[in-house]
């Protein structure tokens, strides 16, 4: 097999009739991704930091250090034989608590180089959160950032199999063991665990927007599943790129998608630790680090529309901007395409479980607003009835149902959790995501909403994800999450929550008239939300998403 796992395909169509899955026989991501290299001496990793100094302002983050293949391949050797001197063994899970620091990924190859099974997790969670996962996943050790050092203390006596907290820096006490500490004195070669694609490699949580989250346990040909994906959707120019993500590295399209993918070609990827999202800050960083392709969540987008021609302002080197998390709106397609000369935007969709899938190439089709994109080549994809499971009529909504060419990219099981496994795979072979879309004579899908936020309404069935790109739309808006509340006449009445912007200055009276009228114009009489709550924040998912039940809840205690 070649290591690229993609070639470069002139069309979608000889992309979807020549692409097959051929997954090597002996398969470890460390090798692939810090070893393989015909140029070890290559920058690997660009790690800023923002000092205390400019990080309210709009300076770029400075370079920290530099690190090339062949240094990190060196230090997550000797990061392996401190964990093994641990008693860290093939099958044991590691946490990774860390922001885009250098240790989150030496971690991931440590283990790997071991045959542990990484478990990411993000800084931003709270308490429970941590000791949900690092219990549930049963986890020996975890390596944390000094932000959240605190808070595994506190809850490291209710995760029954956590042995080693490691925490970055050089700090050690009989609690705690320095990430320096327990490099030095290793040697730089380990003896790499012997490892195949189907072989465990990450747990992953789902979100938890629909009950407790459930942990995904993938196998190694995942990270081949993502550099495809990401081969596709940065446009097929990785080799020589610049990556960089807004996104914490503990979510699957930013670690898999982004950070790994570019190694698995051998670009450069710029890590950068930040506590907000400045645009200004944000464009200076992009200008600095001569980025080339970014993964940017349609969220990013929005906050980086409040620069106006960032091409005359900044010297930027951007060729493809990739998004995902939710779909993206006519006015941010609309803005990338008057505000830069040459940047393609491609929107993808995946699932924790499932891989990416679905998307845009700019080098194929133009992008639809409002589009998701095709299947990307590997994949099947079909709309099928949410009950009988039997494919529907184009331009039917259906839930999304996706058929790997090879099983292995897709997870392997819910951990502990056959039941829920078992629902995962329709009898014949079919994987059900639980999202509802259409998909036209074309083959492009068009997502309507997750199949338990739709609101039936009027005896029609409304999704919430357009009514809120609809009031996204409306200038003071910033953030909208729509749901369905019980009423006794309609069935379900649509209620919308709204946070507004800085420079919101209309007053909320005639703001509720205006967006509501603009629901009214732009969609259905029926779909426009009979009541708009202005609120402070809405609650979101480590990914960004917005709780929706979250805000039944919020309803309900309100009522």
């Amino acid at each position: 097999m070649s290591w690229r796992v993609m070639e470069p395909y002139d069309t979608y169509e000889t992309a979807q009739n020549s692409f097959s899955w051929t997954l090597p026989d002996s398969y470890n991501p460390a090798v692939d991704f810090v070893q393989k290299h015909s140029d070890p001496d290559r920058e690997a990793l660009r790690y800023c930091t923002s000092t205390e100094t400019n990080t309210k302002s709009s300076s770029a983050p400075s370079v920290e250090r530099s690190y090339t293949f062949r240094e990190l391949d060196t230090l997550s050797s000797k990061l392996a034989n401190g964990f093994r001197e641990l008693g860290i063994e093939a099958g044991d899970r590691v946490g990774v608590v860390v922001p885009q620091k250098p240790a989150n990924p030496l971690t991931h190859l440590a283990n790997w180089k071991l045959g542990a099974v990484s478990v990411p997790l993000t800084v931003l969670f709270g308490s429970d959160a941590l000791q949900y996962r690092l219990a549930d996943s049963g986890a020996r050790a975890v390596v944390v950032d000094p932000a959240v050092s605190e808070t595994i203390q506190e809850i490291r006596g209710h995760c029954e199999r956590l042995e080693h907290v490691i925490e970055v820096g050089d700090k050690s006490s009989e609690e705690i063991i320095g990430f320096e500490t327990l490099l030095a004195d290793q040697s730089s070669h380990t003896e790499v665990y012997d490892s195949t694609p189907e072989t465990p490699s990450a747990i992953m949580y789902t979100s938890g927007s629909t009950g407790p989250p459930k942990g995904v346990l993938h196998s190694h040909a995942l990270w081949l599943g993502r550099a495809a994906a990401a081969f596709n959707y940065f446009d097929q120019s990785l080799t020589a790129g610049t990556l960089w993500t807004p996104a914490d590295w503990a979510w699957g399209a930013a670690l898999g998608g982004t950070l790994f993918a570019g190694w698995h070609y051998g670009a450069t990827v710029v890590g950068w630790p930040r506590d907000a999202f400045d645009p200004t800050q944000v464009f200076s960083h992009l200008s600095e680090q001569a980025v080339t392709h970014a993964f940017m969540p349609p969220t990013a987008l929005r906050l980086l529309m409040s620069i106006s021609e960032p091409e005359e302002i900044y010297d930027l080197s951007l060729q493809t901007l990739a998004a995902a998390g939710e779909p993206l709106t006519p006015e941010i397609m609309d803005w990338v395409d008057e505000a830069f000369e040459n940047v393609s935007l491609n929107e993808f969709y995946g699932q924790t479980e499932l891989n990416l899938c679905v998307g845009n190439c700019a080098r194929w089709f133009e992008a639809q607003a409002g589009s998701m994109g095709k299947p990307l080549p590997g994949y099947e994809v079909a709309v099928v009835d949410p009950e009988t499971h039997e494919p529907l009529q184009t331009d039917t909504i259906g839930e999304i149902a996706v058929k790997p060419a090879d099983e292995r990219v897709f997870f392997t099981e819910y951990w502990n959790n056959p039941g829920a496994t078992a629902e995962k795979q329709t009898a014949d072979g079919w994987y059900l995501t639980g999202d509802l879309a259409k998909q036209d004579e074309d083959g492009s899908l068009w997502f309507v909403s997750r199949k338990d936020d739709i609101i039936l309404s009027k005896g029609y069935r409304v999704g919430p994800t357009e009514i809120e790109q609809t009031i996204l739309s409306h200038p003071q808006v910033e953030q909208a999450g729509v749901i369905g509340v019980p009423d006794e006449t309609v069935g379900e009445e649509i209620h919308a929550y709204v946070v507004l912007t800085k420079e919101e200055t209309t007053d909320h009276d005639t703001l509720r008239r205006e967006i509501q009228e603009r629901v009214r114009e732009r969609l259905a009489q029926y779909e426009y939300p009979a009541a708009i709550h202005v609120v402070e924040s809405l609650p979101q998912t480590s990914t960004g998403k917005i709780q929706r039940k979250e805000l039944r809840n919020q309803w309900e205690a309100d009522t």
